[in-house]
């Protein structure tokens, strides 16, 4: 089992597959099988720890998940109401994120596999978040006859990515971020604002009573003939203009402001995803990562799917269904995998 390779199961057999999600500053474990369904699943986010200093602290965040990822996974174990005799198989995230979380992830689900006899599958985290759509509970299904091709935007505090699905494992990136991420530039203009961390969420709500156009924020590469995104120039846009209004801003003026960054991020994030769709004339859309929960977006690219906000989030259910669906493949990687903080040019690859 510790070599990587290939099992036999019973091809009929549903699958149920042990998660682990610790790529970042959420904690999360759950039990998924093979057709989406989540049977249990607790996560822990960090955001009262990493708060106070306006972003991550990576140290902070490997020790939190050392205390939590235990707990959790006795919290899963009892909410699905039985134990490892019907556990398959083990999936944990193995890449990207902080190199620092996903040892803890890792080492966990390796001295799982072991101790229990347990085939371990590694995830890519980014990869997960393209399948979180696919999803079941009691409170969302999917119920439709959705297959590949499909095209998927990736867009996250860490990663923005477009890219084109033929079909399981066989993804093409079409353009990614070139500096900042979305998410990034939500969360770096939230703190110069004085609306803590993270930021995204608060901004959305401000700009709900805002006005889109009272500043007009650049828009980065939104005219480029590719699929690429860059942030940095919106980020560095907000940062110069909170300084000029700095001794102006009231509530009225704090709404604007976001109301009208909030747009600019929107409309490039938008207008990259309906020119895949023209060029590629693939018009099924998938929509995730964490800021897949803001409103704005969601409204302006309401025509295609999106998960309910709680599989937005880093979650260890995603992670399971890959690994799930890559368990009934039999593509099993054993106590030799290895974590890697980043991946190749950062594209989605299994």
């Amino acid at each position: 089992m510790g070599k990587k390779g290939k099992i036999s199961h019973q091809s009929n057999k549903v699958s149920h597959v042990l998660a682990i999600e610790t790529s970042c500053d959420d904690t999360s474990v759950a039990i998924v099988d093979s057709s989406g369904l989540v049977l249990a699943m607790k996560s822990q986010n960090q955001d009262l720890i990493h708060g106070p200093f306006g972003g991550i602290i990576p140290e902070l965040a490997s020790r939190n998940h050392t205390m939590q990822v235990l707990p959790l996974m006795d919290e899963v174990f009892k909410t699905a109401s039985f134990g490892w005799e019907k556990i398959d198989a083990i999936a944990v995230t193995y890449t990207p994120g902080l190199l620092g979380s996903l040892l803890v992830g890792l080492t966990v689900a390796k001295t799982l596999s072991v101790l229990h006899k347990k085939p371990l599958i590694g995830v890519n985290h980014l990869e997960g978040h393209l399948y979180a759509p696919f999803l079941k509970d009691n409170k969302f299904n999917l119920n439709s006859t959705w297959d590949e091709p499909f095209l998927g935007l990736c867009v996250s505090g860490g990663h923005t990515s477009l890219v084109r699905v033929d079909k399981f494992r066989k993804i093409k990136t079409l353009g990614r971020t070139l500096d900042d991420a979305a998410g990034e530039a939500f969360d770096k203009f939230g703190k110069v604002l004085g609306l803590g961390y993270p930021a995204g969420k608060k901004m959305d709500e401000l700009a709900k009573k805002g006005n889109v156009k009272a500043f007009n924020f650049p828009r980065p590469l939104i005219k480029s003939n590719d699929f690429n995104f860059s942030f940095s120039g919106l980020k560095t846009a907000g940062m110069l203009k909170f300084k000029e209004l700095e001794n102006k801003i009231n509530g009225d003026v704090l709404n604007d402001l976001c109301a009208s960054y909030q747009e600019a991020i929107v409309d490039v994030l938008s207008s990259k995803v309906q020119k895949a769709v023209k060029k590629t004339r693939i018009k099924k859309v998938v929509v995730t990562g964490g800021v897949a929960a803001n409103s704005a977006l969601r409204e302006r690219l309401r025509d295609y799917l999106f998960p309910p906000p709680y599989y937005c989030a880093d979650n260890a259910a995603m992670i399971g269904f890959v690994g799930a669906k890559k368990f009934e493949q039999c593509k099993i990687d054993g106590i030799k995998l290895k974590v890697a903080a980043t991946t190749k040019n950062a594209e989605i690859k299994s």
